[in-house]
């Protein structure tokens, strides 16, 4: 088999084998310290090897995930120049990105605008994708599972007052889980303060403190309210080091139209293999006839995994020998991607477990339902890889019914490139089907009749918090388990506790980095 890519998030989030993650691959020797600032010349541009691990402030010995690099001294002006250069490189509309004085800005600000202000047609902007975060803090979750915090999942409906913070879901076994919080519940209070209407700078302080805990062991009281404001709990809570479990709520529900295997699937990280191997495993014990994959969470991951869902979703019969993705650099590289050096080659479908260690293909074949129809649950925050999903089905023929909103629209991706402590997310190409569609910039949308390339069949439904996931009563679900039975939409989709957000009126709280969850990140795979 030939070398093909793969994606972590989208969003999201394994990687090139000299960025974060596992820099001790990297080859080469460490670069000779240089203080000495480089010069910026507009226009002209050096290769940015000659820039890379040169670090204002160098990272001496392996970080707390145990992870080693090749950092040596240089200047902000090498992180900023090796950005520039790196940027013109790589960078899908590099053409668009003005080349403006790096001296102007400190690192952050300056890789912040290093990307193209063009917009779509539908006058979006074209770039909504370019973000970056602490190389250790990415690693720790992409590699591990892990994540600090209470384990919820939270719905940011309104960010400023009056705020409006409810529970998607909790991770299992987390300290929300065991104090007895649920999907549905609304926050109220953080010790004692108005979380929906404080104002003052003190107190949204103290709120983001809580929300977003600096350290492990910190507890701060909470009470949550259902949606008619009535209290339902008040406990501390202490945040703590949290094991993802990507994959929860794998069930089987006897309909009308059979057997139909219903799957919550949060993220295409390392960790998520095993729970969807024995997830499709249980559906094919079952004899499953439908299939629900519920992605309304999943901002994506890892290109690879997503190819194995779509293979577990199909089976061998409809996906052999075809073409789950293929990528599309920019101009400069029409043949060769230019992060690996590497002939572009199709992703396959792959049919094998990976082991991510290593980066290859194991010889246990992945279970596979064999369906030629498949219903996705999403919203908004269906993005990336989970798109992905959607499209690489499309493109060999499996019918996708997508059941609640408009996906984040995200057919773009990148390689997690880690330089001076922060992994650093720009993006470096488009992927498209088999039939070489990627044109979903505006996310794919369900609708009753599909006429264009981005329209699913399917119904839109508001995801209303109001029953637990994989709930056979949960709107989504429900709606999906009615379509399957009798080919329409539910008749009425809208429900009350879905806002729309306010304007910020200079007292929001900080709001999580939605792009780390907006990931396809990818990374070489090969023969075992």
């Amino acid at each position: 088999m030939n070398q093909a890519f793969l994606s972590a998030l989208i969003i999201g989030v394994s990687f090139v084998l000299y960025s974060c993650g596992d820099s001790n691959a990297q080859s080469g020797v460490p670069p000779i310290p240089n203080t000495n600032e480089p010069d910026w010349l507009v226009g002209q541009f050096s290769d940015d090897a000659i820039y890379k691990n040169l670090c204002a402030v160098p990272r001496i010995g392996p970080d707390s995930n145990g992870d080693t690099f090749l950092d040596s001294q240089g200047t902000a002006m090498h992180e900023k120049m090796w950005l520039r250069s790196w940027t013109h490189d790589t960078y899908l509309w590099y053409s668009e990105v003005d080349d403006n004085n790096p001296s102007h800005f400190s690192v952050a600000d300056y890789f912040s605008q290093l990307k193209t202000n063009e917009l779509t047609p539908s006058e979006s902007l074209k770039d909504n994708f370019h973000f970056s975060q602490s190389t250790e803090q990415y690693n720790q979750r992409t590699q591990s599972g892990v994540t600090s915090g209470y384990g919820i999942s939270w719905e940011y409906v309104s960010a400023s007052a009056p705020r409006r913070l409810i529970v998607r879901y909790t991770e299992p076994n987390s300290p929300a889980a065991i104090a007895g919080v649920t999907r549905g519940y609304e926050l109220k209070k953080i010790d004692d303060i108005d979380f929906v209407n404080a104002t003052s700078e003190a107190n949204v302080d103290k709120i983001n403190a809580a929300l977003s805990p600096s350290d492990t062991g910190q507890t701060f009281n909470f009470v949550f309210s259902d949606t008619t404001g009535k209290v339902l709990l008040a406990t501390n809570l202490t945040s703590a080091n949290i094991e993802l479990q990507p994959v929860q709520n794998v069930k089987t529900i006897h309909t009308s139209a059979g057997k139909m295997g219903y799957m919550q699937f949060n993220s295409f990280i390392r960790t998520g293999q095993d729970g969807l191997i024995n997830g499709f495993q249980e559906f094919v014990d079952q004899g499953i006839t439908e299939l629900v994959i519920d992605l309304r969470y999943n901002g994506g991951g890892l290109l690879a995994m997503a190819s194995q869902v779509a293979y577990m979703i199909a089976g061998n019969a409809q996906t052999n020998n075809q073409i789950f993705e293929t990528l599309e650099f920019n101009d400069k590289y029409p043949n060769v991607d230019p992060i690996t050096g590497n002939t572009i080659q199709p992703t396959p479908f792959y049919t094998k477990a990976i082991d991510w260690n290593s980066n290859k293909l194991t010889s246990n074949t992945l279970p596979s339902v064999d369906l030629t129809r498949v219903f996705i649950l999403a919203t908004a925050n269906t993005c990336s890889a989970s798109e992905a999903v959607i499209n690489g089905l499309r493109g060999i023929d499996v019918d996708v019914v997508l059941i609640g909103d408009t996906t984040c629209g995200k057919p773009f991706g990148f390689y997690a490139t880690d330089n001076c402590s922060t992994t650093y997310f720009t993006i470096q190409f488009q992927g498209v089907n088999a039939k070489n569609f990627g044109a979903y910039s505006d996310g794919f949308k369900p609708v009753s009749s599909p006429i264009f390339d981005d329209q699913l069949p399917g119904c839109t439904v508001t995801d209303d918090f109001t029953s637990a996931l994989g709930n056979e009563d949960e709107p989504l679900l429900a709606a999906a388990i009615n379509f399957a039975e009798s080919g329409l939409c539910p008749i009425t989709t809208t429900l009350a506790n879905k806002e729309v957000k306010v304007e910020n009126t200079g007292n929001a709280i900080n709001t999580p980095n939605t792009l780390l969850e907006s990931m396809k990140i990818l990374t070489p795979i090969s023969e075992p």
